[in-house]
């Protein structure tokens, strides 16, 4: 049983995917296609960047996106897959998108569309420098909530990661001010993310409640393929409930550590990682050391995927 599954903000990188679009008319093709929907020049900031926009969650979301899919597009067509085949997709946060357009639950110009929308509300949901994010290495979920709820801090575990990597949202002060007592309380590392607010958290509520309505209006296809939502890590495949479920990701935790256990617990061992970067291939095998995992990225990675 093979799943794909695909990463979320944080896994982007200057000229991602760009030798698929050099080299492969298919990607080309794709990344041309999402720039008709946006009426962006999505490559012109992945491969170039003269404005600094790659960084920034407005752009960075959908060019993550349209590096994912463009990768995914090139291997199935590549690879001769047959994608009602597949069994299972799954995405970190904007990555659950990717899954839901990928498996064909949603089209790709509605997701496009969708996506450059959540970046653009996610990023102007707080006023810059008011709210932020800090991963947590050392201690699991539980672990955290204890020193969070034993000292009344105003924080919320915005990512479960794996059992070791923990990220947090709140108060941008608030944070730096917890520093000490995380790290006194045996936090390896505690690290300031450079992200534009409080992803995952209370702070995302107004921006989730907007979004919510635009997922309402979109429409989902039936297919044989399920989806592990982030905000339960159960399995779906009723339409109805991936879409409730959506629209709650942005404002509460994603279940990650509790997505690949379930994938365990199913008997989804084989992972193929599509996208900028191997972060989630770096997370689940400190989840767990049964899975076996191809992380495709550059055109290299391609000949490691054997679908046979």
């Amino acid at each position: 049983m093979t799943s794909f599954i695909f990463p979320g903000q944080g896994s982007q990188y200057l000229a991602m995917a760009k030798d698929f679009n050099d080299n492969f008319k298919i990607a080309s093709q794709t990344f041309e296609e999402i720039e008709d929907y946006t009426s962006m020049n999505i490559r012109d900031i992945i491969f170039n960047d003269h404005s600094n926009k790659l960084d920034i969650t407005e752009f960075t979301q959908i060019c993550i996106f349209s590096a994912s899919y463009t990768i995914f597009k090139t291997l199935i067509n590549e690879k001769k897959i047959e994608i009602k085949n597949s069994n299972i997709m799954l995405g970190h946060s904007l990555g659950e998108y990717t899954a839901l357009a990928c498996s064909n639950k949603i089209s790709l110009k509605d997701c496009s569309l969708i996506l450059k929308k959540r970046g653009k509300l996610m990023n102007n949901a707080v006023p810059p420098n008011v709210s932020g994010m800090a991963a947590l290495i050392g201690k699991d979920a539980t672990f955290i909530q204890k020193i969070i709820d034993r000292n009344n801090l105003n924080l919320e575990i915005a990512n479960d990661n794996s059992q070791i990597q923990i990220v947090i949202s709140g108060n941008l002060n608030e944070i730096k001010d917890s520093k000490e007592l995380f790290l006194k309380n045996d936090i390896k590392k505690f690290i300031i993310l450079n992200v534009s607010a409080a992803f995952h958290s209370n702070y995302m509520l107004d921006a989730q409640k907007e979004l919510s309505i635009e997922i309402e209006n979109l429409n989902f296809n039936q297919n044989n393929i399920k989806i592990i939502s982030n905000y339960d890590a159960e399995v779906y495949n009723d339409y109805k409930l991936i879409k409730k479920n959506l629209q709650l990701q942005m404002a509460n935790k994603v279940e990650w550590t509790k997505s690949i256990k379930k994938l365990e617990s199913i008997g989804a061992m084989n992972l193929i990682e599509i996208g900028p970067n191997k972060v989630l291939s770096g997370l689940i095998r400190r989840i767990s050391n049964r899975f076996d995992i191809i992380s495709i990225n550059k055109i290299s990675d391609i000949d490691l995927y054997d679908p046979k």
